[in-house]
C-alpha cells in the first residue's frame, strides 16, 4: 500500500476536467509513468480509488507514485501528441516502449568495380545501403530474389581478379549467375543491371515488369534479340517469383497490417508493411497488458509519431474508441489522408489473419507453445468476454447407466494442452437416482470447497473457467454454488448437436455459437470429447467392478464387504483368476472350502 495515497486523493479531487497529460513521479521526482486523458480528473482518481482492481503492473507503478504533475490541453488530439513526444522524451519505466528484440538490417550495394549485392546488420562496410528494416527474414528473401531475378553473382570470387580462372560454377549452367566470370561482361554493362536491380527492390516487381516488358518490344523493335532475350527471361523469373512468394505479387500497393495476439499478460503485435505491391518489411513488438485502455490506440500512436512513410491505409482487426482522432494523428504525420480500415473479407481479411498469424507464432515461440493454441485461447476468452485468456481450464461431466454407476470426471487443459496428471474422478454420494443436475453441484461443490487447501497441488488452484458437458441447466445449478461461496470463475455449457458434435457453448439464459471461430471451436470440442471420454470410462470401470462383485455374492459365505475386500486385493478379473485358493481365502478372511468355492466360480465368470 502505498502511504501517500491519502494526499494523492485530496489532490486529484481539485483536478481539472478539461484533456491534457499526466505525469506520474517516483519520491526521486524520476517521471515513471505518462499518460494522457480527455478528463483529467477522472482518468487520474481511477489510479488511487480505494479497493482498486488494477493489474499487477499498474499496481506496481501506483505503489511507486509519490507525486504527479500534468499539462492541460485545449484538445484530445493536442494531449495525444504532447503524450507521444514526453513518453519519447523521458522512456518511463511503465510506459508501452516499443522495443522488439531484433536490431535493423540492411540492404548493402558495395563499391567495387563490380558490385555485390547482399543482405547485412550493420553499416560499418563501404558502400550504397538500403533500409533499415527490421525483419532479417524480409531483408535476406530481398536480396535472393534480387540476385535470382538479375542473375547476379553469389560466389566468393573477386572480380575482375578472377576473371577466366577456373570453370563458370553450377549457378551459371543452371541459368542463376550471368556467369560474370568469364571475363565477357563489361563493367558498364554489370553496373547497368545493378542499377536496375536496385531501382527493382525500391520500386517493386509490378513496376518492374512494366518497364522490362515496354524495353523488352524496343530491344525486339530495334533487332536487339539477345537483348530482349535477356529482358524476357528477367521478366519471367520475377513473375515466377511472384507466385512462389508472399514478398512480392500481394495484390496490396500500399498499406501497414497490424496483427495483435493475446497471450495471458502479455500482448504481441507484427507489422507487415507493404510497399508497392510486395512486403517491405515486418516487425513484431512485446509488452505487458495496459488497463484501461486499448493496447491497439496506444500501439499506433508510439509507432507513427515522428515518422513520414506512413502508407494510405492502416488495416486493424478493430476500430479503436478514438479511430477519428488517431486518423487526424495519423494525417498529420503523413501529410496526406491516411485511413484506418477493418476489413469484414477479402484480400486484406486474408492478410490480417496472416497479421494475427504473425503475433501468434512470436508468441507461442516466447511461451513454449504453438501458433494454434495461442489463438485458439485468445478466441476462447473473447468469445466468452474474459478479460484475458483462460490458463487453466477445468471441463466436468456425468455418466450413469440409469441410476446405477453414477460418476463424474473432470479434465484440465493448461495453455491450451491436456494436464492428465490434474485429471479426477468423482462417485456420485448425494443422489440415490439419477440427476444430472443434482449430480453436477454436488461434484462442483466438493472440488470447489478445496480451492486453496494444502491437500491437493491441483485442487487447491482456481481455475480460469470452468466448463460443463451440458447446457444451460446445467450452468443454472452451478452459478449459484460459485456465488454462495464467494468465488468469481467464469462458468458455461457446452452443447452437442443430436449427433453428438460440440454445436454452441451456453451461458445462463442463452447459447454462443463458436463454429464461425474455428481455432476456439477446435479446442472446445477436444475439451468436451476428452471430459467424455474419461468419464464414462470411468463409469464402464465402475459398472464392471459392481458386476464382479454381484456374482462374487452367489458363493456362499461371501458377502457384499468380503466381496468388496476381494476386488479391493486384486482389482480386476484376471487377478481373480490368477489368484489361488489359498491366496482367496487369505483376502476374503473364508475357510479354504468357501475359498475354492470362489475359486470355482470365478474361472467360469
Amino acid at each position: 500500500m502505498n502511504p501517500r495515497l491519502p494526499y494523492l486523493r485530496e489532490k486529484t479531487s481539485k483536478l481539472t476536467v478539461s484533456p491534457g497529460v499526466y505525469l506520474m513521479k517516483n519520491k526521486d521526482g524520476a517521471i515513471i509513468y505518462i499518460g494522457k486523458a480527455k478528463n483529467l480528473k477522472n482518468r487520474v482518481t481511477s489510479y488511487f480509488r480505494e479497493n482498486p482492481d488494477h493489474l499487477p503492473k499498474v499496481a506496481a507503478m501506483v505503489s511507486n507514485v509519490y507525486d504527479y504533475d500534468f499539462i492541460v490541453t485545449d484538445s484530445e488530439y493536442e494531449a495525444l501528441l504532447l503524450e507521444c513526444s514526453l513518453i519519447k522524451q523521458h522512456k518511463p519505466k511503465y510506459n508501452i516502449l516499443l522495443k522488439d528484440d531484433k536490431g535493423y538490417h540492411y540492404i548493402r550495394v558495395s563499391d567495387d568495380e563490380f558490385p555485390r549485392i547482399t543482405s547485412e546488420k550493420n553499416t560499418k562496410e563501404p558502400g550504397e545501403y538500403l533500409g533499415p528494416y527490421t525483419s532479417g527474414f524480409i531483408t535476406k528473401e530481398t536480396v535472393n530474389e534480387v540476385n535470382r531475378v538479375f542473375m547476379l553473382p553469389t560466389c566468393h570470387r573477386v572480380f575482375p581478379r578472377d576473371f577466366g580462372k577456373g570453370r563458370p560454377c553450377l549457378n551459371f549452367h543452371i541459368k542463376m549467375c550471368m556467369g560474370l566470370c568469364r571475363g565477357k561482361i563489361s563493367s558498364e554493362s554489370y553496373r547497368e543491371t545493378i542499377s536496375k536491380a536496385v531501382e527493382y527492390i525500391k520500386s517493386g516487381s509490378m513496376d518492374s515488369v512494366e518497364r522490362m516488358e515496354k524495353e523488352m518490344l524496343e530491344a525486339a523493335e530495334n533487332c536487339e534479340f539477345e537483348r530482349a532475350a535477356v529482358l524476357r527471361d528477367r521478366i519471367a523469373a520475377v513473375k515466377k517469383a511472384s507466385e512462389k512468394q508472399k514478398i512480392i505479387g500481394s495484390g496490396v500497393r500500399s498499406a501497414d497490417v497490424i496483427g495483435i495476439a493475446e497471450f495471458y499478460d502479455g500482448i504481441y503485435i507484427s507489422v507487415l508493411m507493404y510497399r508497392e505491391n510486395r512486403l517491405w518489411d515486418k516487425a513484431v513488438f512485446e509488452f505487458g497488458k495496459p488497463e484501461g485502455e486499448d493496447i491497439l490506440s496506444l500501439f499506433i500512436t508510439q509507432f507513427y509519431h515522428g515518422k513520414t512513410d506512413i502508407p494510405k491505409a492502416v488495416i486493424v482487426d478493430h476500430l479503436p474508441e478514438d479511430s477519428a482522432l488517431l486518423e487526424e494523428f495519423l494525417n498529420s504525420q503523413a501529410n496526406g489522408r491516411v485511413k484506418l480500415w477493418q476489413p469484414q473479407r477479402g484480400r486484406l481479411f486474408e492478410l490480417l489473419r496472416l497479421a494475427k498469424n504473425n503475433s501468434a507464432e512470436y508468441a507461442a515461440l516466447k511461451n513454449n507453445r504453438t501458433g494454434k493454441e495461442v489463438i485458439a485461447l485468445e478466441e476462447l476468452g473473447q468469445l466468452l468476454g474474459l478479460e484475458k485468456p483462460p490458463k487453466y481450464i477445468e471441463a466436468y461431466d456425468i455418466s450413469n447407466l440409469s441410476s446405477e454407476s453414477m460418476v463424474a470426471g473432470m479434465v484440465v487443459f493448461e495453455d491450451g494442452r491436456p494436464l492428465k496428471k490434474a485429471y479426477k474422478r468423482f462417485n456420485i454420494k448425494e443422489q440415490a437416482f439419477q440427476n444430472d443436475y443434482g449430480s453436477m453441484q454436488e461434484v462442483l461443490r466438493r472440488r470447489l470447497m478445496r480451492i486453496g487447501s494444502d491437500e491437493d497441488e491441483y485442487f487447491s488452484r482456481t481455475p480460469d473457467l470452468i466448463l460443463l458437458d451440458g447446457g444451460k441447466g446445467h450452468v443454472n445449478v452451478v452459478q449459484p454454488l460459485i456465488r454462495e461461496l464467494g468465488l468469481n470463475i467464469p462458468v458455461f455449457g457446452m452443447v452437442k448437436d443430436s449427433k453428438h458434435r460440440t454445436r454452441a457453448v451456453a451461458t445462463g439464459g442463452r447459447e454462443i455459437q463458436i463454429n464461425n471461430l474455428k481455432s476456439a471451436f477446435m479446442l472446445v470440442t477436444r475439451i468436451q470429447d476428452e471430459v467424455h471420454r474419461y468419464s464414462v470410462s470411468f463409469m464402464h470401470s465402475k459398472h464392471k467392478k459392481k458386476t464382479y462383485k454381484s456374482e462374487l455374492t452367489n458363493v456362499r459365505g461371501i458377502g457384499e464387504k468380503k466381496a468388496a475386500k476381494l476386488m479391493l486385493r486384486f482389482k480386476t478379473k484376471e487377478n481373480l483368476r490368477n489368484a489361488s485358493p489359498e491366496e482367496l481365502a487369505k483376502a476374503a478372511g473364508v475357510s479354504l472350502e468357501t475359498a475354492r468355492q470362489l475359486w470355482e466360480v470365478i474361472r467360469d465368470m
